[in-house]
């Protein structure tokens, strides 16, 4: 594992274990758990931070963790034993998603025109909650995922809700910022543009903006998570981000 890998790895780790109101500490594991948004795997999930956990013993960890659920997630942020932990957990019944770790410098990054700005998530919250239902969740999940935003304000140093919008001030598009000088490091996460107003640049506004803020507080990397099957991929390759690892989320049928 490369020493930005292996940064990347404990802010990981670090950012769940901060957002989350409630961490159970297992063998090469952690659970995160958080009542108040009991719909949100990102915020009630087993955590596998370790690489020489035993990938035999990932169910009944999670079963440990949470006792009896109706579905467990297991995140292993660990490449190798993520390999090693697929065809024992799909033998007990896991589907898996790989997740690309993306990463570029900030150096010399700056502020695009226009640029996307930092707001509270009383103004965002209306947009995100919309955009849920038009992605066909139904409205109680749709809160969940839109307040569990709250909770992502313990996860950093620092963390910004930056808003992108169109020429007579509609958000058009949004993303979280995280920074963490200590860390040297900055992630980019949930970007997301609503559905009219895509293909307009908003996406490059957050990205640019995002880079910006990073560089300027002197974080000399951004990472971002990428699903390995999603277009997205390409689109951030194309904008200077290269593949530091993977990882993987495996979520029971």
């Amino acid at each position: 594992m490369s020493d930005l890998l292996e940064r990347v790895t404990t802010f990981r780790a670090s950012f769940a274990r901060r957002q989350a109101a409630e961490t159970i500490e297992l063998p090469g594991a952690f659970t995160v758990h958080d009542p108040d948004f009991s719909h949100s795997q990102e915020h009630n999930q087993l955590i596998v931070d370790a690489s020489d956990a035993d990938p035999a013993a990932l169910p009944e960890l999670a079963t440990q963790g949470f006792g009896p659920r109706q579905q467990y997630r297991i995140t292993v942020m660990d490449e190798a034993l993520g390999e090693r932990a697929t065809p024992v957990l799909a033998a007990a019944g896991y589907d898996r998603d790989t997740q690309l770790i993306l990463a570029r410098e900030t150096a010399g990054c700056a502020l695009p025109e226009p640029a996307a700005h930092p707001v509270e998530l009383a103004e965002l919250r209306a947009a995100v909650f919309h955009q849920q239902l038009d992605w066909g969740l139904d409205e109680d999940l749709a809160r969940q995922l839109t307040e569990r935003r709250t909770a992502r304000l313990r996860g950093a140093e620092k963390m910004f809700f930056l808003a992108a919008r169109t020429p007579d001030g509609e958000i058009a598009a949004w993303a979280d910022l995280y920074l963490d000088r200590t860390a040297g490091l900055a992630q980019l996460e949930d970007l997301v543009t609503a559905g009219p107003h895509r293909e307009q640049g908003h996406g490059d506004t957050l990205l640019a903006t995002g880079l910006a803020l990073a560089a300027a507080a002197g974080i000399p990397q951004l990472f971002l998570i990428a699903d390995v099957t999603d277009w997205p991929r390409e689109w951030y390759s194309c904008r200077g981000f290269t593949e530091l690892g993977r990882s993987y989320s495996f979520l029971n049928r």
